[in-house]
């Protein structure tokens, strides 16, 4: 018999769900709070409240068994008396709340109901609302006692309502699967190591684990990775995949694999995440039905819309998602999220699994479905986590809501004055320095807290006022800054420093592993693959997989002789560029004598001025990466790079051009990387440090050492992207001869000669 799994808010808010978008603001819901809630309601019930409840059920209805789970807030049980209680927070007045103030919180607590009545055999139960009000700490209790017959044929109305499009669901995973289980690998063959890599990851999905890959440029890492993901949904491993990237560059690797499979009769729903600035089609990102016509009743015609395309297209790309959104009127941003669920593979940034703030909790706090992570380029998750995690408050930015508000709008602006005299004074305890603590005070939090429950109350009562948008930039800041601080623990630090006028109180999180790791519990396997993931103790600890993972290495299926790796031990130490700034610009100027398009990589802005500065050119085109760069002058930057052209590029190593771009052939043919790319020095770095060398004794390798030899690896495997390929890297630097550095680089740059003379140079 046919089944169809969903989440009890994916079936009402499907079914139930109307009206308009209103995301002017969003009230602030902490899991601190949630805790305080349940902690209040577990006194007053005793030990017979039991909190988040795990329920589930499966009714056969019209020859389709609908499997429904999901979490009751609470359930009270003493006897045969048994309620459940659903739980929502609110910045409403109590009074103004009745019995059909909100029809969705009713559904989604008689689906529990239900479910509790046919697990128990009950032939009533009772269902309470209870609203909690942040601001005074009241609480409301809506209460009602229901049948199992009536609770019976509202569950069965709502399946009704959904009938059929699980009809089309079913028929199209039917056909999907069947497609899936002939579908034979798009090429001929395999290329070296892109079997064995498809195999561990197609075995680490059936075994439920982490799985990191390290594969050389030229293994075919985005195949090797999907192909056999695909197949794992065929065998009813998975449900769905998440194929989760840092640049728009690898969404189109994703994208260009799937098209390649569909070309050889997959059929498959796909759908790339856009960022809501790129798909919006109003005049101004406005997410509101005052100022957007999309916004304005977009969830009394979404359904149409999901229905329409899920019916006439497979490939839900931003095009598609826009024609669309703007065939049926809805907000393409929200749309697109909703054709998500309904997707089998979704091509996203890591935001949409990891950004505390931006991840997709339609799937990951209210999903069934049992899915991969497959992370490419994991090498850059690590800072981008400690980002994601990271918060801070400025005095400039609670200056800006001081200095947007009326003079009668005192409720905020006293506790914004008193925020900034809280954050002075931290800073005062630095004695003219940053001061710097392990503990997050809660003097700070609280009043953060104030401050937005006053704000919320402004935003929804004056949403014509003036200087709305602005006030409302400092109530995200403050918000992002709250939700932040819930995580805050031993691998986390607190910094307040100045920078000109301005004091920052910063939330820097250290090491993302605890978080990282209860992350990848959502899905039932995590494929962390790139060609930089040494040592993979480091990347396997700080991306969360803890000690249990596999772990593979494939070497390029290149011909080795294709690349020559070169060092030129010369000191590139800050205390001696100076004298050698001359010496590495005649280094450089040797090297790229030949004819031919070369790249040099240096470890700042300011380095690479130095030596541009005394590098004399000789019939080369120059091009120079400045530091305000747009990604249209990125492509403009990468479209010079010809097979018949010459060109001397000076870029920063780590940056834009270090990784993710394919030159291939003649396109470049030789990379010079000045130093080993240890990040600069910094108080941020140096707490990484400090917090390493008490956890692991690697304090300087962690901060510095690891990271930097990856982006020496990453911008030395910009030479060989293709079989015929071939090039050469020089690396400038004396540390190169000695470990840990030594031993760090990619294996395939095993035979690496020293070019201790501008003749070496010439001659490699």
């Amino acid at each position: 018999m046919d089944k169809i799994k969903l989440s009890v808010g994916s079936l009402i808010n499907f079914v139930m769900r109307s009206g308009d978008i209103d995301n002017s603001f969003r009230q602030n819901k902490r899991a601190e709070e949630g805790r305080k809630i349940h902690q209040k309601l577990q006194k007053e019930y005793g030990d017979y409240y039991i909190s988040e409840v795990f329920l589930k059920n499966e009714t056969i209805f019209d020859d389709i068994i609908f499997e429904v789970e999901g979490r009751a807030d609470g359930i009270y049980h003493k006897g045969k008396e048994v309620l459940i209680d659903e739980i929502k927070s609110t910045t409403r007045n109590l009074e103004e709340l009745k019995y059909n103030s909100n029809p969705l919180h009713w559904a989604q607590a008689k689906c529990y109901g239900y479910f509790y009545c046919v697990k128990n055999n009950l032939e009533k139960i009772n269902i309470q609302l209870t609203y909690y009000q942040v601001d005074t700490d009241e609480i409301k209790k809506i209460y009602e006692c229901f049948d199992f017959k009536d609770l019976k044929e509202f569950y069965y109305a709502l399946l009704e309502l959904y009938l059929d499009f699980s009809r089309r669901i079913i028929d199209f995973r039917k056909k999907r699967d069947e497609k899936i289980k002939i579908l034979q690998f798009p090429y001929i063959n395999y290329r070296p190591g892109q079997r064995e890599m498809s195999v561990a990851v197609y075995n680490t999905i059936r075994e439920k684990k982490v799985l990191l890959c390290e594969a050389a440029t030229g293994i075919g890492k985005t195949m090797g990775t999907l192909f056999p993901a695909i197949k794992a949904i065929g065998e009813g491993e998975l449900d769905k995949i998440f194929y989760l990237t840092a640049r728009s560059t690898t969404k189109e690797s994703a994208n260009k694999a799937v098209y390649k499979l569909m070309d050889r009769g997959l059929l498959f729903k796909t759908v790339t995440l856009t960022a809501k600035e790129k798909i919006c089609i109003n005049t101004e990102v406005k997410c509101n039905p005052k100022d957007c016509p999309f916004a304005k009743g977009h969830f009394d015609r979404v359904n149409d819309a999901i229905i329409d395309l899920y019916e006439n297209e497979d490939i839900l790309h931003m095009e598609n998602i826009v024609r669309y959104a703007k065939k049926h009127k809805v907000c393409p941003m929200e749309f697109q999220l909703d054709m998500a669920i309904y997707s089998d593979l979704v091509v996203c940034d890591y935001n949409y699994a990891f950004d505390p703030i931006i991840y997709l909790r339609r799937f990951f706090d209210d999903s069934m479905e049992r899915f991969v992570f497959l992370v490419d380029e994991s090498h850059n998750l690590i800072d981008r986590g400690r980002n994601m995690y990271s918060s801070e408050i400025s005095t400039d930015i609670l200056l800006q809501g001081i200095n947007n508000l009326d003079d009668e709008d005192f409720r905020i602006k006293n506790p914004l004055n008193k925020l900034i005299s809280l954050i002075e004074d931290f800073y005062e305890l630095g004695n003219g320095k940053e001061y710097i603590s392990y503990y997050l005070d809660d003097e700070i939090t609280s009043q953060v807290i104030i401050i937005m429950r006053q704000m919320e109350k402004f935003l929804a009562d004056k949403k014509d006022h003036p200087n709305y948008d602005k006030i409302m930039e400092v109530y995200f800041e403050l918000s992002r800054f709250l939700k932040i601080s819930d995580f805050y623990s031993e691998s986390f630090a607190t910094i307040v420093y100045k920078d000109e006028e301005n004091i920052i109180f910063k939330i820097i999180c250290l090491d993302t592993s605890k978080i990282f790791k209860s992350i990848l519990n959502r899905a039932k396997s995590t494929i962390y693959f790139s060609a930089t993931l040494s040592p993979v103790e480091f990347y396997g600890e700080l991306l969360g997989a803890g000690d249990d993972y596999y772990h593979i290495r494939l070497n390029s299926p290149f011909n080795k002789d294709n690349l020559k790796v070169g060092i030129c031990p010369i000191s590139t130490r800050y205390l001696d560029r100076e004298k050698n700034y001359d010496l590495i610009a005649q280094a450089l100027m040797t090297f790229t004598k030949d004819y031919g398009n070369t790249m040099l990589f240096f470890p700042s802005y300011k380095f690479l001025q130095e030596v541009y500065n005394r590098y004399e050119n000789i019939d080369k085109e120059i091009l120079i990466q400045s530091s305000n760069m747009t990604e249209e002058d990125r492509d403009l930057f990468l479209r010079k790079f010809k097979h018949d052209s010459n060109i001397t590029a000076f870029v920063v190593l780590g940056g834009v051009f270090s990784e993710g771009i394919d030159l291939v052939g003649d396109r470049l043919k030789n990379v010079a990387i000045v130093s080993v790319g240890l990040p600069g020095l910094s108080i941020e770095r140096n707490l990484i440090k400090n917090y390493f060398d008490k956890k692991e004794g690697k304090g300087f390798e962690y901060a510095y050492i690891y990271p930097g030899m990856n982006k020496i690896a990453q911008a030395g495997g910009r030479v060989i992207r293709d079989k015929d390929d071939s090039g050469k890297v020089i690396l400038i630097d004396d540390r190169f001869l000695k470990n840990p550095y030594n031993k760090l680089m990619p294996i395939q740059w095993s035979r690496r000669y020293i070019l201790r003379s501008f003749k070496d140079i010439e001659n490699i």
